[in-house]
């Protein structure tokens, strides 16, 4: 006599899915990275539009999946929730590289590595997070969920500094406003990684 689970399924295709959106955001983060390292910094979009159309791919069989599917391995919103979460973090990279590409030549001197390597580093974290949520084990969980908040703060130090860079007087009004726009969408795509971490954490909580 086969079993519910056998007829309808585990729900394992979730976690797969899940992990393959997490990862395509985290490769657009070290795509951003590894071009703010290159000297010449000229932008090259494919990977980016690439992590973009496979996180994209892997929302779509998220959904296809949550219709198709008469068993999930955790609530459906929850599953919907950090799908959502984790589609806008190549969304937000996409936007910076997008943009940047038009204004190379007045971005000569602006070194965004640091924050890109924060960037990355906080992606890097989600696939952990996202990798690990199957084994609902909420001591793990907090110590990841920590780590991501604590590159969050980091992140936030690091805009102060931005911002005294932008009132020093240095810098001309094409610059200041260049500088402020393309910090705070990195800024920004780092929140995205902090929201989809704290979606995670929260299944966990909810269900450990």
């Amino acid at each position: 006599m086969f079993s519910l689970q056998t007829i309808f399924g585990s729900g394992q295709q979730f976690y797969i899915l899940l992990d393959e959106a997490a990862t395509a955001a985290h490769d657009s983060a070290k795509a951003l990275h590894a071009l703010m390292k290159t000297t010449d910094r000229q932008p090259a979009l494919d990977a980016f539009k690439l992590a973009r159309q496979r996180e994209r791919a892997a929302s779509d069989k998220i959904g296809r999946a949550l219709v198709d599917s008469f068993i999930t391995p955790i609530e459906r919103e929850d599953i919907e929730a950090l799908g959502s979460a984790l589609y806008k973090i190549p969304k937000q990279i996409e936007k910076f590289a997008d943009r940047y590409a038009l204004a190379t030549r007045h971005l000569e001197n602006i070194d965004f590595a640091p924050r890109a390597a924060m960037l990355e580093q906080a992606a890097a974290v989600v696939v952990e997070m996202v990798h690990e949520l199957q084994k609902m084990n909420i001591d793990s969980m907090t110590v990841l969920n920590d780590r991501l908040r604590s590159i969050e703060n980091e992140a936030d130090r690091l805009m102060l500094e931005l911002y005294r860079e932008i009132y020093s007087g240095r810098l001309d009004s094409l610059q200041m406003f260049l500088l402020k726009e393309f910090f705070e969408i990195l800024e920004k795509a780092i929140d995205r990684c902090r929201e989809a971490g704290v979606v995670v954490y929260q299944i966990v909580l909810k269900n450990s």
